[in-house]
């Protein structure tokens, strides 16, 4: 893929196509197109030793069912906060292990993610390297999925929580960013039609991000110090046939893909990639 390059950031008197999501009815895409919803939130922002982003990825017709099987689990749990893996605590933990068992099952849903240690980020401005690296996440994941339907006409709509950082316009500054990478591999095309800012409070499939994002990111940072947030953890990894969450995935895994920056230049690879397993296999061709 091409290098995203400082320089294809928009001056902060550019004026991009994001707007917070209040301003925009979110219309249904033309007839034919196939559109990803990808819901995105971030970890690790203040001064962790890693730093990590995480998409949770589904089509965009299936947003409603999302929605109801959300509130389908929270009436059986009875629960009625704002779930995400700061939140954790003993007496929730059935109501987040049905969340988890449910993605997995669940064969239209996937998580990818971007887990960068801060000591091998060259970029002294550790803002601008952040929103590069969430960028470079959106645009290597979207070739992806490009190439693969590359018989379909596809969009993708980006949900993110606020993003952490000094520039007011960081939606607007990845969409710009993402659409000029992706330019220059498919030509003309803007597959990133909006990314648009959503409050996690109100947004399931965000909060449903920030926990599968929690536990691979406290798998890498070892300070999960809550029982139930290790047992959380644990639940996820035995999903992959794994017993923690202290690795990255191949390439081509599609239904929970960790994926960890590596700068050839600062020495051999820290981590050893692990073979997914998943409990419930996806269909061969899907």
């Amino acid at each position: 893929m091409g290098k995203i390059r400082d320089r294809d950031a928009p001056s902060d008197d550019t004026r991009g196509m994001a707007r917070p999501a209040h301003e925009l009815v979110e219309a249904d895409p033309p007839a034919g197109v196939l559109r990803w919803l990808v819901s995105c939130d971030e970890s690790g922002v203040h001064g962790a030793r890693y730093y990590g982003f995480g998409t949770l990825w589904m089509p965009w017709q299936r947003r409603g069912d999302f929605a109801a099987v959300i509130d389908a689990l929270r009436a059986k749990h009875s629960f009625t906060h704002e779930f995400k893996w700061s939140e954790i605590r003993p007496r929730f933990v059935p109501f987040y292990r049905d969340v988890v068992e449910t993605f997995f099952r669940t064969q239209w849903l996937s998580f990818h993610s971007l887990v960068v240690e801060r000591a091998i980020v060259t970029q002294k401005d550790i803002d601008l390297a952040r929103r590069i690296h969430f960028t470079k996440l959106l645009t290597n994941k979207i070739q992806r999925c490009l190439r693969a339907h590359r018989d379909r006409e596809q969009m993708f709509r980006i949900w993110v929580d606020p993003i952490h950082s000094r520039y007011a316009k960081a939606d607007e500054a990845v969409e710009v960013i993402a659409n000029n990478v992706l330019a220059r591999v498919f030509g003309k095309a803007r597959p990133v039609d909006k990314v648009l800012t959503h409050d996690s409070k109100d947004t399931p499939s965000i909060m449903l991000c920030d926990v599968l994002l929690g536990a691979a990111m406290d798998g890498w940072q070892q300070k999960a110090e809550s029982a139930a947030k290790q047992g959380l953890a644990t639940w996820i990894a035995r999903h992959l046939g794994w017993d923690d969450l202290r690795s990255d995935t191949q390439v081509r895994e599609r239904k929970f893909n960790v994926w960890t920056f590596y700068d050839p230049t600062r020495g051999p690879r820290k981590v050893a990639t692990r073979p997914v397993r998943l409990l419930y296999p996806l269909p061969r061709g899907s």
